[in-house]
C-alpha cells in the first residue's frame, strides 16, 4: 500500500463530525480513537458513533481501541464494517484468538504496543496480525508531544516486519507533525496518524498531503 495518512476525528469538531470527515476525503484511513475512561483516562465514543461514521464516508476506517476488555468488544467493530482494528496488546487476555476473530469479521487486525512495552516479543504473532501500531505519546489525550525514544523502536519493528517477509503495516500514533513524519518514515512506519497537525489547519486536505509527500520522500532515502 505505500505511505498512508489516517487522520484521527479526536482533534475534529464532534458536534461536526459528518463535515469534519468531509475535510479528508484525500485520507487513505479515517482513524477513529475508542476510548473507555478505563484503560486510559479519557472518554470518547463507542460502536453506534463508529456506525454513523461508516454510514457517511467512503474512506475506510481505522477504530483504535483504547479499552479494557478488547476480547470481548473489538470483534463487533469489525462486524459492523470498520476495515482496521486495533486492539492494546497490553489489554488483550488473548490476543491471537481475538486477532483472528478480528479478521474472521472481514477487517484487518492490528496490535497496538504503548511507548514502554518492548516490540519484540511479538514477532511470533506476526503471523497472526496484520498491524503494529507503535505509540509515540502515551495513549489518552491527542495534542501530545512525540516521544523521540521511540524511534528506534520502529526501526525494529520494521526489522521483524522484513524479516518475516509478510505484509504488515508499521502505524504510528502520537505527535505526528510535518516537524516529526520523516524521522518515524526514515525508522520504517508507513501508516501516519495525525490528528492536530490536520484538523488543525485552515486546509485539511492540503495537510494530508503535506505529510503524505514528506514521508514518501523520506522512504525513498532509507
Amino acid at each position: 500500500m505505500g505511505i498512508q495518512i489516517a487522520p484521527s476525528i479526536l482533534s475534529a469538531d464532534f458536534a461536526n463530525l459528518e463535515s469534519e470527515i468531509g475535510r479528508i476525503g484525500n485520507a487513505d484511513l479515517v482513524h477513529v480513537d475508542v476510548m473507555d475512561y478505563h484503560f486510559v483516562p479519557n472518554l470518547t465514543l463507542g460502536l453506534p458513533v463508529v456506525e454513523a461514521i461508516l454510514s457517511r464516508t467512503d474512506v475506510p476506517v481505522d477504530c483504535h481501541l483504547m479499552i479494557d476488555d478488547p476480547d470481548r468488544w473489538a470483534p463487533a467493530y469489525a462486524e459492523v464494517g470498520a476495515a482496521n482494528v486495533t486492539f492494546h496488546a497490553e489489554a488483550a487476555a488473548a490476543p491471537v484468538r481475538l486477532a483472528r476473530e478480528i479478521r474472521r469479521q472481514g477487517a484487518r487486525a492490528g496490535v497496538g504496543l504503548k511507548p514502554a512495552t518492548p516490540v519484540e516479543q511479538f514477532e511470533d504473532l506476526l503471523t497472526e496480525i496484520d498491524m503494529l501500531l507503535v505509540m509515540t505519546v502515551e495513549p489518552g489525550f491527542g495534542g501530545q508531544e512525540f516521544l523521540d525514544v521511540c524511534l528506534p523502536k520502529i526501526r525494529k519493528a520494521r526489522e521483524m516486519v522484513s524479516r518475516s517477509g509478510l505484509d504488515i503495516w508499521i502505524q504510528i500514533d502520537g505527535g505526528v507533525s510535518k516537524e516529526t513524519v520523516e524521522r518515524c518514515a526514515d525508522a520504517g512506519a508507513d501508516v501516519f496518524v495525525a490528528g492536530s497537525a490536520v484538523y488543525g489547519a485552515a486546509d485539511a486536505a492540503a495537510a494530508v498531503e503535506d505529510l503524505r509527500r514528506l514521508a514518501e520522500h523520506a522512504s525513498t532515502l532509507t
